[in-house]
């Protein structure tokens, strides 16, 4: 017998960050997870413009993606595997201005990330994990945004497995040597 799992929308701590379970049949052959309905979105009050742009990204187990917070909305997801997600609001006018949230994702759930709001992730299980981008803009190596090194302390992140700063299969140069919140505020 199929289990029927509704569309569901559930607010964080950042003003236009949400977690949202997607709409899922679970049966013995496996499962239909619905990726995106215009009108779910709607009706819970979530008007998004048309995806310009859809990307997957492969992380390998304990490795880290982000922050990253461009000028764009992002619905994020995770196709395959397992991540611990993780999001700082470094909107300049923002009342939730650096405030962070954190959770476990699986496959059936998805973040909705508002334009200014960094997105990141650590690759938690076994085999490499799928994440899923859905961008309302294309990505330029241009784009306006703001980058914070995922190794800030002062975010307290609490990242499940250990991080080298050093290791480039663990972390890019380039995320690991990003100014942190404090500073990429200031710079704002």
């Amino acid at each position: 017998m199929a289990e029927i799992i509704d569309f569901d929308v559930e607010t964080t701590d950042i003003e236009g960050l949400v977690v949202v379970r997607m709409k899922q049949v679970l049966e013995a052959r496996g499962a239909v997870r619905e990726f995106f309905r215009a009108s779910a979105f709607r009706d819970a009050g979530y008007e998004l413009p048309p995806f310009q742009q859809i990307n997957v990204t492969e992380t390998k187990p304990g490795a880290v993606r982000g922050m990253h917070g461009e000028a764009m909305t992002k619905l994020v997801a995770i196709a395959h595997g397992t991540a611990y997600g993780a999001w700082v609001d470094a909107r300049p006018e923002s009342s939730t201005r650096g405030t962070v949230v954190q959770t476990e994702l699986r496959p059936g759930v998805q973040v909705l990330v508002p334009e200014g709001v960094c997105n990141g992730f650590q690759s938690t299980g076994e085999a490499p994990t799928q994440y899923v981008y859905c961008f309302t803009r294309e990505w330029t190596p241009d784009m306006q945004g703001v980058a914070i090194t995922p190794l800030d302390p002062q975010l307290g992140i609490r990242w499940p497995l250990p991080i080298d700063a050093s290791d480039r299969e663990v972390i890019s140069e380039k995320d690991s040597a990003a100014p942190t919140l404090s500073e990429a505020l200031a710079a704002l």
